[in-house]
C-alpha cells in the first residue's frame, strides 16, 4: 500500500511519500513513488503515486517519453501552468485506461491509482492537485491545505488539527512525519524509507530532498518524543467524572455508572444482591448511612468520606 501527503503552507510545499510496495505479506519491495521535474529558474513540478504501481509507473514513463520528444510536443517542461500540467496527467491517464479497456473489464484494480501534484511554475504561485483515478482533480485551498493518498486515515487527525497556512516550513515538515509516525505505528502496508521534499515559494528550484531511513536519527527522536507527548498529555487531562461521585458504587446508586472498588467480593448478580456494601447513597449519589461501615461523615462538599469499619 501506500501513504503520500502534500501540505501547501503560505512558505511553499512540504511533499512526503513511503516507498513500500507489496503484493503479499512475503512480497515487499522498495520504490519511489516521488517523483521530480525541474528547470531551474523556470519550474519544479513534483509527482507522487498511489495505487497499480505498474499503472502509476506507465504513467511517469509516458509523461517522460513526450518529454524527451522535444518543446514542439505537449508536456510537462512546456505547460504554461500547473493547471495545464494536472491536466496532461489526466488525460494522460486516460489514455492508457482507453489503450487497457480489455483488461479493465477483467480487473478494473489493475488500473487504480491516485496523484498527488505539486509545484510552482514561474509567474503563478504554488499550487497542489489531487489527481483521481478518472483523470479528474481538484486543487487546495486555504480551506484545505493538504492532500493525502493512500492509507490516509492514521495520519488524518493530526493534520486536521495543526495544520495552519501560516507554518513555517520546518514546523510543517515536522507536521507531515508525525503523520506519517502515526500511519507507520498502525498499518504495515506501508514502510521506511520515506522520501521528503521541500519547496519553498518562488525558489524555482528544488530545495531539501531527501530518503529518511528507518535509523535516521531525527526520525527516531521525533517519534520517540511524539510517543511520549501523547501519553503525557493522555495522563493531564481529567479523567472522567473527576469529581469522584462515579466510584462510589452503592445499593441504591445506578449501577452503570459506576466501577466496583466498593463491592464486596460475588461475581454473581446473587451475591451482588445478597452481600452488603460499605455504605447507601441518596439519588444524588451522597453516602447517607453505613450497612458495614459505621459512623459515616461527609465534608470537603462531598469529596471526602470518612467512616469507621
Amino acid at each position: 500500500m501506500t501513504y503520500c501527503v502534500g501540505l501547501r503552507l503560505d512558505r511553499g510545499i512540504v511533499f512526503a511519500a513511503d516507498t513500500r510496495t507489496n503484493a503479499g505479506v512475503d512480497n515487499v519491495s522498495t520504490f519511489s513513488k516521488m517523483h521530480v521535474w525541474e528547470r531551474f529558474g523556470e519550474r519544479v513540478i513534483v509527482l507522487m503515486s498511489a495505487g497499480n504501481l505498474a499503472f502509476t509507473q506507465s504513467v511517469v514513463s509516458l509523461i517522460n517519453e513526450r518529454i524527451d520528444l522535444g518543446p514542439d510536443e505537449h508536456s510537462l517542461m512546456n505547460a504554461h501552468s500547473m493547471f495545464q500540467v494536472a491536466r496532461l496527467i489526466g488525460e494522460t491517464m486516460r489514455e492508457l485506461r482507453r489503450s487497457g479497456k480489455e483488461m479493465i473489464d477483467e480487473n478494473p484494480a489493475l488500473f487504480s491509482s491516485s496523484f498527488i501534484l505539486g509545484g510552482q511554475i514561474e509567474g503563478e504561485p504554488p499550487r497542489l492537485f489531487h489527481i483521481y483515478q478518472e483523470g479528474n482533480f481538484i486543487e487546495a485551498t486555504k480551506d484545505t491545505l493538504y492532500f493525502q493518498i493512500g492509507e490516509h486515515k492514521y495520519g488524518k487527525p493530526i493534520l486536521d488539527r495543526v495544520a495552519k497556512p501560516e507554518m513555517r516550513m520546518g514546523v510543517a515538515a515536522k507536521l507531515v512525519l508525525i503523520s506519517f509516525d502515526s500511519t507507520l505505528g498502525s498499518n504495515l502496508s506501508v514502510g521506511m524509507p520515506i522520501d521528503l521534499l521541500i519547496y519553498r515559494k518562488d525558489e524555482l528550484r528544488v530545495g531539501e530532498q531527501r530518503r529518511i531511513e528507518e535509523n535516521d536519527p531525527y526520525f527516531r527522536k521525533l517519534s520517540a518524543a511524539w510517543s511520549e507527548a501523547i501519553r503525557d498529555a493522555f495522563a493531564r487531562i481529567d479523567e472522567y467524572g473527576e469529581d469522584g461521585k462515579e466510584i462510589l458504587y452503592t445499593n441504591k446508586g445506578p449501577i452503570q455508572f459506576f466501577t466496583q472498588p466498593w463491592l464486596n467480593p460475588g461475581l454473581t448478580t446473587g451475591a451482588k444482591l445478597l452481600y452488603d456494601r460499605l455504605m447507601t447513597a441518596n439519588a444524588s449519589l451522597v453516602p447517607t448511612e453505613g450497612q458495614l461501615a459505621e459512623d459515616v461523615q461527609v465534608t470537603d462538599g462531598g469529596m471526602t468520606v470518612m467512616f469507621d469499619i
